[in-house]
């Protein structure tokens, strides 16, 4: 329910682009609605209303996942667009140079 595309849109470009763990959060909340989310490439699906709690669970198990093993050498990633950059590694975002507070 976002202006101009839907998640799902936004998973399918996201996907093809990068390669980075993704939790939706939507209120869309049919079986073949989450059933497409997962199979367009999410990593886990929730539908709102949402326990904090559980969505702190959820992102932190998607986390362990998604990082490299021990001793593997995986360059580090950083998205860019226009003048934000986003270290994925280090969970920092910096807008025009400047670090996120």
């Amino acid at each position: 329910m976002l202006p101009g595309l839907d998640g799902v849109e936004v998973l399918r470009r996201l996907r093809g682009r990068h390669d980075v763990a993704v939790l939706m959060l939507t209120a869309r909340d049919s079986e073949a609605d989450k059933l497409l989310g997962l199979e367009v490439g999410a990593d886990d699906y929730m539908t709102k209303p949402f326990s904090v709690r559980e969505l702190g669970a959820r992102v932190r198990a998607i986390l362990r996942r998604s990082r490299p093993a021990a001793g593997s050498a995986r360059p580090r990633q950083v998205l860019r667009h226009k003048d934000l950059a986003v270290d994925v590694e280090r969970h920092t975002a910096t807008l025009a140079g400047n670090p996120s507070p």
